[in-house]
């Protein structure tokens, strides 16, 4: 009997190895997948008149790291001001990052420069959060018939490029503590730090190339929970406030409505309150909602990424839980990116009433209704 359960014990143990084994195979195989991805995925195809350039060129100590990140630049044939378009400072806000891709294909610049870095931290874009359960891409169709595939990705730079981080972050520049984790959020890090972490590093090189091409305005795509009080909002830093209170009225006549937030002067890390005090620069960041990456979410998969359709969200939003209309119980990633566009559209338009002579004129754009009807899909190049 004795010798009969140690070999039952030796099967057991045989086969709980042989399991622990496959799982760590799939497992490894999933992530060296997301890590390192197929040819087409996250491919952009940038308009005619954009000129390439990397992060590193603005600081060398990004060359040859994980950090580095495409920086695109179009100047228009008259002379103007200079925009900054920053997506994917967080991977799991798609709207923003795919909004920036838009742009980045469609932008014909006359007056003035466009810049264009549609992947600000492509750290955060090689792993999904732990025990989140998003999937690890999302797609849309052209008007050809081609798929174009993407990353969803993480909030935080992916561990294999920072680790281990601190029980407790201080912030350098104001010495304002955080969760630890938070060395890892680049909208934390800013205005960076020549020879601080990676993700410090990386935010130290988008202050050099705001002060380098003397940007005027800067703008950072974001996404939000539905549940999230900052959301299908646009908030300013204080030299900003002339400039997002004009867009936001001419918004809300389109029928777009947004909130107006003020950048908190006791909140530290954030862009739109470190590039504004470090930089002659107009600092902005637009909110759109995004129930994929909110708590109250139920199964998580592509169409939630592109539909926002959720019943859990129906019952919140029945509940008065939001603080979006969520209409219709949709929040479709084709009005997400519709919301990025115009918004940009718009504060580039009105840049010349508070900087005389620093206007920028983009055509190409679609406009909140066409690009919301027609999808995503219909403003990418094949």
């Amino acid at each position: 009997m004795f010798e009969k359960r140690n070999i039952a014990s030796v099967y057991t143990a045989t086969a709980m190895l042989v399991l622990a084994i496959a799982i760590a195979v799939i497992s490894g195989k999933s992530y060296l997948e997301m890590r390192t991805p197929g040819a087409g995925v996250d491919r952009v195809v940038p308009h005619a008149g954009f000129a390439q350039k990397r992060l590193s060129d603005y600081f060398a100590g990004l060359k040859g790291t994980a950090a580095d990140t495409d920086v695109y630049i179009q100047e228009g044939a008259e002379p103007g001001g200079t925009a900054l378009i920053l997506g994917g400072t967080h991977a799991n806000e798609p709207a923003g990052f795919i909004a920036a891709v838009v742009m980045l294909e469609r932008a014909d610049v006359h007056r003035g420069r466009l810049i264009i870095v549609h992947y600000a931290n492509m750290m955060s874009s090689s792993n999904t959060f732990p025990q989140d359960a998003h999937p690890q891409t999302f797609g849309f169709t052209t008007k050809g018939g081609n798929r174009r595939i993407f990353r969803y990705g993480s909030r935080l730079t992916n561990p294999v490029y920072e680790w281990p981080n601190p029980d407790i972050y201080i912030h350098p520049a104001s010495g304002q503590t955080m969760a630890g984790m938070e060395r890892s959020n680049l909208n934390r890090t800013h205005p960076g730090v020549a020879d601080g972490g990676i993700t410090e590093r990386l935010a130290y090189g988008l202050m050099q190339l705001i002060k380098v091409e003397q940007v005027d305005m800067a703008i950072d795509l974001h996404e939000a929970s539905p549940e999230y009080p900052v959301v299908e909002a646009m908030v300013a830093h204080e030299n900003a406030m002339e400039l997002a209170a004009m867009v936001a009225m001419e918004l809300e006549f389109e029928g777009v409505p947004i909130r107006l937030e003020p950048s908190p002067k006791n909140l530290r890390g954030l862009n739109h309150r470190e590039w504004g005090d470090n930089a002659d620069v107009l600092a902005l960041l637009l909110e759109t909602s995004n129930p994929s990456a909110g708590r109250f979410r139920g199964r998580t998969d592509e169409a939630l990424i592109l539909t926002g359709a959720d019943k859990a969200y129906e019952k919140a939003a029945s509940l008065d839980r939001l603080y979006v209309s969520y209409e219709g119980g949709t929040e479709p990633i084709a009005e997400r990116v519709a919301r990025h566009v115009v918004t940009v559209k718009l504060l580039a338009d009105n840049l010349e009433y508070v900087r005389e002579g620093k206007g920028i004129a983009i055509d190409g754009l679609p406009g909140f209704r066409e690009l919301s009807e027609r999808g995503v899909g219909a403003y990418l190049s094949e």
